[in-house]
């Protein structure tokens, strides 16, 4: 049998390093730490060494569709397969940003959503039986949802919106950004908000479509780390990264064959309710 094997996006800082570290302790296979710069990630890695920790180092920027492919490419070659992914890289503009609205929508959406999806189109084919997804969203995403009209709440926990119309909805938000029109169309005034919007929706939509392919027990499930404190947060969060570690790394063990959580957001190791 391959050797299992776990891959954390955007994983040489903050939550993401202490996702690897919790894996390297309690996974039983190899975990790939990854960073779209070579130098942060190699030292990441050298940094868990210290602590008698063993990650592998793989280059990825989930901007760049070649990146992702080749990783996909090395996991095919060297493992045969897939068994744990953390979508974990996404990026967030400082509240003190200079930079127009139009520019954080389109920026923020970009990674956080729909190259975070092109991530799990191109991997999720490696997907062995028994294999956990987890797409790191946040709390925001709950409060973006409550802030957008009676229209788009309903259309953002409809159990049977499809792939096409979420990415659909969030191009519109980004095309609406452009011209300052998002808000009087309905939707959050957040950049940050609304691309975690898509993630908690995307996988609550692929935790179907897998179901529905018939899929041997894959579990995808979206979750909140908490407040962190990371450069993200400008280090104004009120939980270490090992804390904000804590609920990624219960949703990327989740046993095998459980009936629940599958296809949630997850906060603190429960279940929380998306609901407008």
């Amino acid at each position: 049998m391959s050797k299992r094997v776990a891959l954390v996006t955007g994983s040489n800082k903050g939550i993401g390093f202490a996702i690897v570290r919790a894996l390297c302790k309690n996974f039983d296979g190899d975990v790939l730490l990854t960073a779209r710069n070579p130098e942060l990630g190699t030292k990441a890695v050298s940094d868990l060494e210290k602590e008698n920790l063993h990650p592998k180092f793989h280059q990825l920027d989930i901007d760049d569709h070649n990146s992702v492919v080749r990783i996909r490419d090395f996991l095919k070659e060297n493992y045969g397969g897939l068994d744990i992914l953390v979508n974990n890289a996404g990026i967030a503009y400082k509240q003190a940003s200079t930079a127009p609205f139009s520019e954080q929508a389109d920026v923020t959406t970009k990674t956080n959503f729909f190259n975070t999806l092109n991530a799990c189109q191109v991997l999720f084919p490696l997907l062995r039986p028994h294999a956990r997804v987890v797409n790191v969203s946040s709390m925001v995403s709950q409060w973006a949802l409550s802030k957008c009209s009676d229209e788009y709440k309903a259309r953002f926990t409809d159990p049977n919106i499809t792939m096409d119309e979420l990415t659909s909805i969030i191009k519109k938000f980004v095309d609406l950004a452009q011209d300052n029109k998002h808000q009087q169309a309905g939707f959050a005034d957040t950049s940050y908000g609304m691309s975690k919007v898509g993630v908690t929706v995307m996988s609550m939509i692929q935790q179907r479509e897998l179901d529905k392919k018939g899929s041997q027990d894959i579990v995808v499930n979206a979750c909140c780390p908490g407040y962190v404190a990371t450069d993200m947060s400008s280090h104004k969060g009120t939980l270490t990264i090992d804390q904000g570690a804590e609920t990624p790394v219960y949703c990327a063990l989740l046993p095998p064959n459980i009936d629940s959580p599958r296809g949630c957001f997850i906060k603190e190791k429960k279940v929380s309710e998306w609901k407008a």
